[in-house]
């Protein structure tokens, strides 16, 4: 069979413009939505967990059919890893802002989600974190940035009221590890104890820095036994809060030892082994649900384990309820244009697994609850919901 030149090139040119076509097609059924943690280093357990949570929604979602404005869009999660560095999260940030993202749901810590939320801002693309809990994150004022758990100024002050008026402690050692999220819960929690303490005689009795990679606490707990305490409380990671209860067992300082969210997954006791005793350490994680909402939860948890074949460690259901309400803005605004369903979101009441969530004037959830933990026989045992 022979081709006249002319044929050849009419030919060539109507498959150039059905791959044109093809490829926009393609691209306007696509919303890509981005996802941040640190996936790899020391908390890449909980890292993982926020990652995996997001995934759930995205193939619930995309099982279900997503349609917004009349069309049907598949949902794309671009995962990408942070390492829990700001540094490393300003690029990821970038690299998600030049791939056109459509939403981002992250970055998993405090260090990390404030540097990136300026770049997210700056393209108009809104951000939703299940898991930094650092008031600054939201006192910048960008109408970009979202977060679906309670803040340190709800997580510190609750856990210094329980610490005073449920465990009845007197003397608190203090201990951050000097990060954005560290820092910022134990002052909230210092705070409190000093502006209310004087009513059941509770006082900071010391106040000692590490670092988020720490793994030798001998000189600063040395310290801190001097002074006499009857708890410590502890503003990080469970990476480092696992180190930190072996050595106070080896130094034969068993008391009891508090923190946040951070340190609040199953990891703790597994990464504490034997330094770790039933009921010593008590914990907070910024959300939880009330008994009405309880079933849900468990459902998630369940599907969760089938899926993985583990336990939810911390944020994995926040990570899902925030992709299902980002969407579900771009639900209600008939389109996932940025620009479009930011003002949705603002003003979005979503049932997730975790509760109802509404934002704030400054993108907080509204009425953020707080669950308090503790662990026996190595697994976490709900105490309290707060908020």
């Amino acid at each position: 069979m022979q081709f006249t030149t002319k044929k050849v090139c009419q030919a060539l040119a109507l498959a150039f413009v059905g791959a044109v076509g093809a490829a926009s097609a393609q691209a306007e059924d696509i919303i890509k939505i981005g996802h941040v943690a640190a996936t790899s280093g020391p908390i890449a357990h909980l890292g993982k967990d926020n990652e995996n949570g997001a995934r759930m929604a995205v193939d619930e979602l995309n099982a279900k059919g997503v349609v917004i404005g009349g069309k049907k869009y598949k949902i794309v999660l671009q995962a990408e890893d942070d390492a829990g560095d700001p540094k490393q999260a300003t690029t990821v940030a970038q690299k998600l802002v030049d791939a056109k993202v459509q939403g981002v749901i992250g970055h998993e810590t405090s260090g990390t989600a404030i540097p990136a939320s300026r770049m997210y801002y700056d393209a108009g693309i809104p951000q939703i974190t299940p898991s930094a809990s650092s008031p600054q994150y939201t006192r910048q004022r960008y109408n970009t940035t979202f977060r679906n758990i309670a803040n340190d100024e709800q997580l510190g002050p609750a856990l210094a009221r329980y610490a005073m008026q449920n465990m009845q402690v007197k003397r608190i050692a203090v201990v951050d590890d000097r990060t954005s999220y560290g820092k910022g819960l134990a002052d909230e929690f210092s705070k409190t104890v000093k502006r209310t303490g004087g009513a059941t005689g509770t006082t900071i009795v010391a106040t000692q820095y590490t670092n988020d990679k720490a793994t030798d606490m001998m000189a600063i707990l040395t310290a801190i036994k001097a002074s006499k305490p009857d708890m410590i409380f502890f503003g990080g990671m469970d990476a480092v809060a696992a180190p930190m209860l072996r050595q106070m067992k080896q130094l034969g300082f068993p008391v009891k030892f508090m923190g946040g969210d951070g340190m609040c997954s199953d990891s703790v006791p597994r990464l504490a082994g034997d330094g770790m005793s039933d009921g010593q350490v008590i914990c907070a994680e910024a959300g939880g649900v009330e008994p009405a909402q309880e079933k849900g939860m468990e459902d998630f948890r369940a599907a969760y384990k089938k899926r993985y074949g583990i336990e939810v460690q911390t944020y994995a259901p926040y990570a899902y309820d925030a992709l299902m309400t980002m969407v579900d803005a771009m639900q209600k605004a008939g389109s996932p244009d940025p620009a479009k369903y930011l003002p949705v979101l603002a003003k979005i009441k979503h049932k997730g697994v975790t509760g109802n969530i509404s934002f704030d004037a400054r993108g907080d959830v509204q009425d953020g609850v707080l669950t308090i933990y503790t662990f026996k026989g190595a697994k976490r045992q709900k105490l309290a919901v707060m908020k």
